[in-house]
C-alpha cells in the first residue's frame, strides 16, 4: 500500500515532466552546420529601398554654403509629432514624408519619384539634380523612422527603432533579448512590404547558411514573428488542464489502488 501511495503522488509530476522533456539539440542550437562553411564569406550587397510613409532627412551642402540654402527646408520651433521634446523657441527639423506613390516635393526641384530606390540611387539622383545649380552639392541623405517589430516568443517582443540603416536577423533578436527557450528556431516568419506587395519568407537560424538568405539583412517596417514550439504549445495546453488531468491521474490511481487491495 505505501508504494501505491507514493506512486499516486509521483505519477502526476512524471507525466508533466514528460511532457516538457522533448527538446533535441537541433530545435534549440544556432548555426549548427558553420563548421562546414568557408571561414570566409562575401557579406550580402544589400540596400534597403525608400517607401511610402519613410521620413526623409535630406540636407544640401555646398562650398558656398549660401547657395545650398534654397534646397533645404527651414527649421521650425514648435513641438511636432516626431520630436515631441521640443519645446517652443527650440529649433527643430522638418523631415520629408514620402506619400503613397512613393513621391516628395523637394525644394526648387519640386516633385520626385522616390519611392522604389534604393539609398544609392536616390543620393545620386539628387546629386545630379542639383549639381546643374550649384558647384560641388553634397547630399545627406537619412531615414528618419526606421523600425522593425519583434513578436511572437522572445524575451522583449516589441518595435524597435533602428539608429542605422542597416539591421541583420540575429542583431533585431537581439534586440528583443533572443528567443525564449520555446521559440521554434527552424521557421522563423518575416514579413515584408515592397512598392505595396506583401510577402512572407521563412527563416531557420539553426543553419549558419541562413546568413546568405536576402533576409538576413532587414528592411524598414519587417516583422519578425517567432513562432512556439510544440513544448510551448503543449504547454498552454496542460497549463489550462492542469487540474483536470491531475485529478484524472488521481482517480485512477486510486481505482488501481483498489482493485489491488480487493485482489489481493
Amino acid at each position: 500500500m505505501k508504494y501505491f501511495s507514493g506512486l499516486k503522488k509521483i505519477i502526476p509530476f512524471l507525466f508533466v515532466l514528460v511532457l516538457f522533456s522533448c527538446a533535441s539539440r537541433k530545435e534549440v542550437v544556432y548555426y549548427q552546420n558553420i563548421d562546414g562553411m568557408a571561414s570566409q564569406s562575401k557579406s550580402n550587397a544589400y540596400e534597403i529601398k525608400i517607401q511610402p510613409d519613410d521620413l526623409l532627412m535630406i540636407i544640401v551642402s555646398a562650398d558656398d554654403p549660401e547657395s545650398a540654402l534654397p534646397f533645404n527646408l527651414s527649421t521650425v520651433s514648435v513641438p511636432s509629432v516626431y520630436n515631441l521634446n521640443a519645446s517652443r523657441g527650440q529649433e527643430t527639423m522638418q523631415f520629408y514624408l514620402v506619400d503613397a506613390n512613393g513621391i516628395i516635393n523637394f525644394p526648387v526641384l519640386g516633385k520626385l519619384k522616390v519611392g522604389g530606390l534604393t539609398r544609392t540611387e536616390l543620393l545620386d539622383l539628387f546629386q545630379t539634380k542639383i549639381a546643374k545649380y550649384i558647384r560641388n552639392p553634397m547630399i545627406n541623405l537619412r531615414i528618419m523612422n526606421f523600425k522593425i517589430s519583434v513578436q511572437g516568443e522572445v524575451t522583449a517582443p516589441g518595435t524597435y527603432n533602428v539608429a542605422s540603416e542597416r539591421i541583420t536577423l540575429t542583431e533585431a533578436l537581439s534586440m528583443a533579448k533572443d528567443l525564449t527557450i520555446y521559440g521554434k528556431r527552424n521557421n522563423i516568419l518575416i514579413i515584408r512590404e515592397m512598392e505595396g506587395v506583401k510577402s512572407y519568407n521563412r527563416v531557420d537560424i539553426t543553419k549558419a547558411d541562413f546568413i546568405n538568405s536576402p533576409f538576413y539583412y532587414l528592411a524598414q517596417n519587417d516583422v519578425i514573428y517567432v513562432e512556439p514550439n510544440k513544448n510551448r504549445i503543449n504547454a498552454s495546453a496542460v497549463g489550462a488542464n492542469t487540474g483536470v488531468i491531475i485529478s484524472v491521474s488521481s482517480l485512477l490511481i486510486t481505482l488501481i489502488t483498489v482493485i489491488f487491495t480487493i485482489t489481493k
